[in-house]
């Protein structure tokens, strides 16, 4: 994870989550993850809109998920020219259950829960819980704010790690296309991590 000369900064660490703009799976609720969807022309529309937002907080760096969804929000959030690609921001692999929704899955496995059972030949929630804690270790070296441009399931999953909640605990942290969130700490608390914002945007102040 390498950060730009000159945009270290002292402040405390303030990770600003932002996930991509809506694609055409996103309105199938169906699950997304290695397969490389564009954005709708709503979800461009979304992304623009974070740019206003975005342009009053000077980030000390930038990271972004591979896939391009991630990339075009990011994009048309003003934010590319500092962005890093980093692999660890990929969406939840979903293995065998790649473009099917929920009510598909469980009618072949009733009591199918992603955030228990991960999916077969993707990842297990105990490989989630790895990566994002290898991600936050990353951050933690890390000052000042800084914005990683994600996925739903991974950055709710990423959300419960930072407060130390088990993986599972993610589901119940809902995230919205082109939606802000914001981990941090409780005010006058440094070494307490907390949520500052959850899911939040232009559409749905």
């Amino acid at each position: 994870m390498e950060v730009a000369p000159g945009k270290i900064s002292n402040a405390p660490l303030q990770v600003y989550l932002i996930r991509h703009g809506e694609t055409d799976w996103t309105i199938a609720n169906r699950h997304t993850g290695l397969t490389d969807l564009a954005l709708t022309p709503r979800g461009e529309d979304e992304s623009r809109d974070l740019a206003p937002w975005l342009r009053t907080v000077t980030f000390s760096a930038v990271f972004c998920s591979p896939a391009q969804r991630a990339r075009r929000t990011c994009a048309l959030a003003g934010l590319a020219a500092a962005a890093v690609i980093d692999p660890d921001l990929g969406e939840w692999n979903y293995g065998d259950y790649e473009g099917l929704s929920t009510v598909e899955i469980q009618q072949g496995r009733p009591v199918w829960n992603l955030w228990h059972d991960g999916c077969p030949h993707g990842e297990s929630p105990g490989e989630v819980t790895v990566r994002a804690d290898v991600l936050l270790e990353r951050l933690h070296l890390l000052h000042g704010a800084v914005a990683l441009f994600s996925h739903g399931q991974f950055g709710s999953a990423l959300a419960a790690r930072w407060v130390g909640f088990p993986v599972e605990a993610g589901q119940h942290f809902a995230v919205g296309p082109a939606s802000l969130s914001i981990l941090g700490h409780e005010p006058g608390h440094p070494l307490v991590p907390a949520i500052v914002l959850w899911n939040t945007s232009p559409r749905f102040p």
